[in-house]
């Protein structure tokens, strides 16, 4: 087994990547597991250590193939099952038992401009669409190709099942276990009044749906994970549930439920 390490980036982390290191040295007799970022070799699993962040860093840098471990030392560990003082169970786990595997959907992303470039993103949590000046945001939202509705506000979430614990959460869109192969829409302030209005609630589209936003604005500031950046001339994305997922190697019985729980209600106990 080939595995890379993905960090937050202060003095503790880098602690808890050597002494993780060491112990898994020590326990499989073998000291060139570990393989280093820009290399050829690809790692059959990936441990993220740090805060959501860091495994978001993590899954785009190395994508759909290997399993992802979370090791939390950042400020919020909903992707993470791990602490550091507990690596010596980890990496008991890792050599002795077989993980159980959670598969994770994403929201698949396709830019189109108005001269006629055509991009593909996608994001493990959610993309986030906002005006990039103090104006608001014009949006024609269309489901499956029907016009649906002329969003205007702060902006737009279309977020991933395990997304809808971000952002969607906190505009009040609902949480969605993973298993829902689906995708959310959810608005950030939109305007109603008599002049416009939006259905003004969270939607959840099904794996077979898309949502089609042809924007009106002349720049946009797109969020896509960790990615942000303001773009020109975008004339529509479409968004829907992608082909691909990650995949988390879990060691601990905490159900996605427990984990909302956790992270959101008790803490870490």
């Amino acid at each position: 087994m080939k595995i890379a390490t993905v960090l937050r980036d202060d003095h503790h982390t880098r602690n808890v990547d050597q002494e993780l290191r060491k112990l898994l040295a020590q326990k499989t007799e073998c000291p060139h597991i570990f393989i280093e970022p820009g290399g050829d070799e690809k790692p059959d699993m990936v441990f993220s250590i740090g805060g959501d962040g860091t495994m978001l860093e993590a899954v785009h840098q190395y994508g759909f193939e290997p399993f992802y471990v979370g090791i939390h030392t950042g400020h919020l560990g909903f992707y993470a099952d791990w602490h550091p003082d507990e690596l010596d169970d980890l990496v008991e786990a890792l050599v002795n038992n077989e993980p159980v595997l959670a598969e994770y959907p994403i929201v698949s992303c396709h830019i189109r401009t108005k001269d006629g470039q055509s991009i593909e993103k996608w994001t493990l949590n959610e993309v986030v669409i906002r005006n990039a000046t103090l104006s608001s945001l014009v949006v024609s939202v269309c489901i499956n190709d029907a016009e649906f509705e002329n969003f205007r506000g702060d902006g737009l979430i279309i977020s991933s099942p395990s997304g809808s614990t971000a952002y969607n959460k906190a505009v009040d869109g609902a949480l969605l276990h993973p298993s829902i192969e689906a995708i959310q829409v959810a608005e950030i302030a939109s305007i109603n009044n008599m002049s416009y209005r939006t259905i003004n609630s969270a939607l959840v589209l099904p794996k077979h749906h898309h949502v089609d936003l042809k924007i009106s604005n002349p720049q946009i500031m797109l969020g896509l994970d960790r990615e942000h950046a303001v773009w020109e001339n975008v004339d529509s994305i479409t968004c829907r549930v992608g082909a691909n997922k990650i995949k988390f190697a879990r060691y601990k019985k905490l159900t996605f439920w427990g984990r909302v729980r956790k992270a959101f209600i008790v803490g870490q106990e």
